[in-house]
């Protein structure tokens, strides 16, 4: 289990005791400040569509009137029907039943706005939500790789992802709210009119709820925030619990009940977490529901007595008792809401924290263009780097020159430092000490995203889009996507063209098996596929980084002829442990616990007799 929970935070949360750094409950004052963020979420739902944002709003505010007008409509004909038969027959009842209609063209217009509202709501929140999703990603691709592998980064951002979607509630309470305090002023003015003393006891129907709400919503935010990190490992067990991507290992490892039985422990202590929460709220809102309760029917008994005395007829009963019951209830949901929109405010602070972020890597405004040729190359001065949160260096004091041109190898064990020089090289990451210099001039000079433009990069780590085959090719430039005759190109050099020609729908077809119609490839397949991407960029510097592993040797070794033919006149860089295509390079680059141990030709090294040279002879006994 300590596996796992390490993959995910070094910010733990003691799971044997979930309140142990549990948030303390937020004050009113802090509840009321988050409602600042409101003006900045209404300002991005208006530019997703000023035209709907307006006609929803107006719809509001003449919904808003409607209960007033009919509930004293009801009034008036209640009096009516009371004049009139106190009055008997032969009376005119033209009065009566304009009024009557009057209710009834008023009910279907209120019922015809209500659903028009519903479906603004639903189409502008739909909107809302795919713009936000859409801006979300934009911005995630310009951060640093360094915060991709903060821990902490990621709770910020699946709280940020959660509220593209679930925030879009908020703007139809917000709107509600709104819609609702103009029909209190409404009804309250009746009220007023007739006795102050109701609105005092609707004031105690209400005011208690509200708190233990408040408190309540404090408490479930406390608890959700607190929560991310294991929420997110809860994810994680279900997907490798049952996934396609994992089906095989899980199978022959027997790891079925291993992951259940984890999943199982954390879902049960997120669950009675939360229990208690609602258990609270579930008792407390008896309580508070019973006091509203009393305060009501104190109100009611109050204007039946006044009826009974004569003071008020029928209609003004029936007018008052409904307006109590309606105020009472718009009371309750408007203060609710209230504690409920300073809960969604409090998650909108997550969702504007994300995009507050900002990367360290960053073109500025006088930043260089990338030299077209590349003339010298890239030189490593005493180059160092670390991590972050991490006092270990991945590697340090690298002092060596890549020439323009030229092809070289980088060698070393697993975890020597050979992916993170790569990093470096194309800018993921800045040197913790030294500098890189590229034609003479640090490389934190350039434009960081021309830079990447210049580097066809293949990690180890390729990612298997599920998608065209077409289209996994051309993410190498995704600009030409519509440029069959690159892609084709691209796909002949990565030797991916006779891949996809065994395809049902050729470079159409979809690859991978998450969607329909999807066909799945071997893991040679995919490398070629991914291998093809590096030739889609058609860059200035290729890089290859362990291409071939699930290769076979014939292959490989195409790929690795092809790669020496097609890089003429090109730098390049290639991670390999087959020692029979580094010796390809012009140059190898021994690496060892992150610092260089020696560099020369694949003859130069082996005339050494130095960690090259046993490498290889390790290598070349298991051929023997």
């Amino acid at each position: 289990m300590a596996l796992f929970q390490n993959l995910f935070s070094k910010r733990r949360i003691n799971t044997t005791n979930p309140n142990a750094q549990e948030k303390s409950p937020l004050s009113f004052r802090e509840r009321f400040q988050a409602l600042s963020n409101l003006p900045a979420f209404f300002r991005l739902i208006w530019q997703t569509s000023p035209g709907m944002f307006i006609t929803n709003a107006i719809l509001r505010i003449i919904r808003a009137a409607i209960p007033v007008v009919m509930l004293y409509i009801a009034k008036l004909i209640i009096d009516e029907v009371i004049r009139l038969s106190e009055a008997g027959s032969g009376e005119d009842l033209t009065y009566l039943w304009l009024l009557v209609g009057s209710e009834f063209v008023i009910a279907i217009v209120s019922d015809a706005f209500n659903r028009l509202t519903v479906l603004l709501d639903s189409l502008l929140g739909d909107k809302f939500a795919n713009e936000s999703s859409e801006r979300l990603m934009r911005h995630a691709g310009t951060l640093d790789l360094a915060q991709f592998e903060d821990a902490d980064f990621y709770d910020k951002l699946e709280r940020a992802r959660r509220q593209t979607v679930r925030r879009t509630m908020l703007m139809t309470q917000v709107l509600s709210q709104l819609q609702s305090v103009i029909t209190i002023g409404f009804l309250a003015i009746g009220l007023v009119a007739f006795s102050p003393w109701l609105i005092l006891l609707i004031l105690v129907a209400v005011v208690p709820a509200f708190l233990g709400e408040s408190h309540f919503n404090e408490k479930n935010y406390s608890l959700n925030n607190q929560w991310t990190p294991e929420r997110r490992q809860l994810d994680y067990f279900r997907y490798i619990g049952a996934s396609d991507d994992t089906a095989k290992e899980v199978k022959i490892f027997g790891l079925s009940d291993f992951l259940a039985s984890h999943f199982a422990t954390l879902a049960d202590k997120y669950y009675y977490a939360n229990k208690k929460v609602a258990v609270s709220r579930a008792r407390w809102g008896s309580v508070f529901a019973a006091i509203g309760a009393a305060g009501y029917y104190g109100a009611y008994v109050i204007i039946i007595l006044q009826t009974v005395n004569g003071t008020l007829s029928i209609g003004d009963l029936t007018f008052l008792s409904g307006s109590f019951m309606r105020l009472r209830g718009l009371l309750e949901t408007v203060l609710n809401q209230f504690s409920s929109m300073a809960e969604g405010s409090l998650y909108l602070k997550d969702f504007f924290e994300f995009f507050d972020m900002k990367p360290l890597i960053s073109p500025s405004a006088e930043a260089l263009a990338i030299p077209k040729p590349i003339r010298q190359g890239f030189v490593f001065e005493d180059v160092g780097f670390k991590y972050p949160n991490t006092d270990k260096w991945a590697i340090r004091h690298l002092n060596f020159t890549l020439h323009a041109g030229e092809k070289m190898a980088f060698v070393g064990e697993n975890g020597a430092g050979k992916t993170t020089l790569i990093k470096l090289l194309s800018r993921l990451y800045d040197p913790t000490e030294g500098r890189i210099l590229l034609d003479g001039t640090d490389l934190r000079e350039y434009d960081p995203d021309a830079l990447r433009n210049e580097i066809g990069v293949i990690f180890q780590d390729f990612v298997r889009y599920q998608m065209a085959a077409g289209t996994n090719i051309a993410v190498g430039k995704i600009e030409l996507e519509q440029d069959a005759d690159k892609i084709g190109d691209a796909a002949y050099r990565g030797m991916a063209d006779k891949v996809i020609a065994k395809l049902p729908q050729g470079y159409g077809q979809m690859i991978g098996k998450k969607f329909a119609d999807g066909v799945d490839l071997s893991g040679g397949e995919w490398q070629k596929i991914a291998i093809s991407r590096a030739y889609m960029r058609d860059a200035q510097i290729l890089v290859l980084d362990e291409p071939t592993a699930a290769l076979d040797a014939r292959a490989e070794y195409e790929v690795f002829r092809r790669f020496s033919d097609l890089t003429k006149g090109k730098t390049a860089v290639l991670i390999s442990h087959r020692f029979s295509t580094v010796r390809m390079a012009d140059r190898i680059l021994v690496i060892e616990n992150g610092q260089m141990l020696e560099v020369g030709t694949h003859e130069e090294l082996l005339h050494r007799d130095g960690k090259y040279a046993e490498l290889f002879g390790l290598q070349a006994q298991g051929y023997l």
